[in-house]
C-alpha cells in the first residue's frame, strides 16, 4: 500500500521547537500512524527565525485587521509568517497536514483573538500560517492533534490521506486510460459511502479517458475524487454500500440472512463498521468474488490502525 506523505507540526513528532523549548509529542502520530506514513515536519516559527525558547505569540485585532503579535516586545509577525506560508503552500506536495492545536500560527480552529489590551474577543479563528495553507489547498485533508482524538474524525482523516496517496501514485506515473478506469472501479464502494452523486460525475470523466487531453482529464478527476472523499461517510451510505456488496455475493439464504442481520446491527448502532466489513470481506474471499474483495472500501488504510471499531452515533 502506498505510504502517504503528511506534513506535520514538528513539535508533534517530539522535536523540541515549542516556545518553551519543549515538544508536544503525540503518541498516535509518532507511534501507530508513523509506522505507515512519511512525515514532512514543519515548524513555521523556527523557519521564520524565531528560535526556541521564544516569546509567545497571539492574534490581535484593531478594527477588522487581525495581526500575529509577540506578547511582550509587540513585534508584528503577520507579514513574515504570511510570506513563509505562501512559499510553503506553493511547493507543498503532501497527502495531508496535521497542525498543532491552539497555536496562533498553526491552529486549525478555535484560536482566540484579542484586542491589544483586554480579554479575548472571540475564539473562532485560524492560525496565520495554517490559514494560508488551507486556503491554498482547500481539498487537502487537514486536522490538528486535538481533533484526532475523536474516533470519527481520526478515521475520516486517515482514510482521506491514504486515498489521496493512491491517487497521487497513479497520476504521477505513465497511466493509461484503462489504469484510470481500474482505479475508479476499485474505489467505487469507498466513494459511494461518501458521495454517490460525485461518484457518478467522476465516472463520466473516466469514460472520456483517451479522448480528452490527459492533463485536463486527470485534473478534473482528481478534483472530483478529492471532493467526494471530503464529504463525511454516513452510517446510512455505509449500509447502502454493504447491502450492495452483499447483493454481489452468491450466498445461501442462511448466510445471507446472517449478514443482513449484522448490517442491521451496525445500522442501529449496536456494532462498529468493522464487524460487517470483516464478514463481507471473508465471504467475498470464500466466494471468489474478486471485484468485491478488491474494493478499497474493505482496506482503505492499514488494518493495524483499527480505526473502524467505533459504533455509529
Amino acid at each position: 500500500m502506498t505510504r502517504p506523505r503528511i506534513a506535520v507540526s514538528s513539535c508533534l513528532l517530539g522535536e523540541p521547537v515549542r516556545f518553551n523549548g519543549g515538544h508536544s509529542r503525540d503518541r498516535f502520530l509518532s507511534g501507530a500512524l508513523g509506522d505507515h506514513v512519511d512525515w514532512v515536519p514543519i515548524c513555521p516559527e523556527m523557519e521564520a527565525g524565531l528560535g526556541t525558547p521564544r516569546e509567545t505569540l497571539r492574534l490581535e485585532t484593531t478594527g477588522d485587521d487581525t495581526r500575529l503579535m509577540t506578547r511582550k516586545t509587540r513585534t508584528d509577525l503577520t507579514g513574515p509568517m504570511t510570506e513563509l506560508a505562501e512559499r510553503r503552500a506553493a511547493g507543498l506536495d503532501v497527502d495531508g497536514y496535521v497542525f498543532k492545536a491552539k497555536s496562533p500560527s498553526c491552529g486549525v480552529h478555535g484560536i482566540p483573538r484579542y484586542r491589544p489590551e483586554g480579554p479575548a474577543i472571540d475564539r473562532r479563528n485560524t492560525g496565520v500560517f495554517s490559514g494560508v495553507i488551507m486556503r491554498s489547498h482547500p481539498l487537502l485533508p487537514v486536522e490538528d492533534e486535538g481533533r484526532l482524538n475523536d474516533a470519527v474524525l481520526r478515521e475520516s482523516f486517515v482514510e482521506r490521506v491514504f486515498a489521496h496517496a493512491r491517487l497521487r501514485e497513479l497520476l504521477a506515473g505513465p497511466w493509461r486510460p484503462r489504469d484510470l478506469v481500474a482505479f475508479h472501479a476499485r474505489h467505487k464502494m469507498q466513494i459511494l459511502a461518501h458521495d454517490p452523486a460525485l461518484y457518478r460525475e467522476a465516472g463520466r470523466v473516466v469514460a472520456e479517458a483517451g479522448v480528452r487531453p490527459r492533463a485536463e482529464l486527470s485534473a478534473e478527476y482528481a478534483d472530483l475524487f478529492r471532493r467526494a472523499l471530503a464529504r463525511r461517510a454516513t452510517a446510512g451510505r455505509n449500509v447502502n454500500v454493504l447491502q450492495h456488496c452483499l447483493g454481489m455475493l452468491d450466498l445461501d439464504p442462511v448466510r445471507r440472512a446472517d449478514l443482513l442481520a449484522v448490517i442491521g446491527s451496525y445500522r442501529s448502532g449496536q456494532v462498529p463498521l468493522s464487524v460487517p466489513v470483516t464478514l463481507l470481506r471473508h465471504h467475498a474471499h470464500g466466494d471468489a468474488a474478486v471485484y468485491v474483495e478488491e474494493q478499497t472500501y474493505f482496506d482503505p488504510y492499514p488494518g493495524e490502525l483499527r480505526l473502524r471499531n467505533h459504533v455509529p452515533a
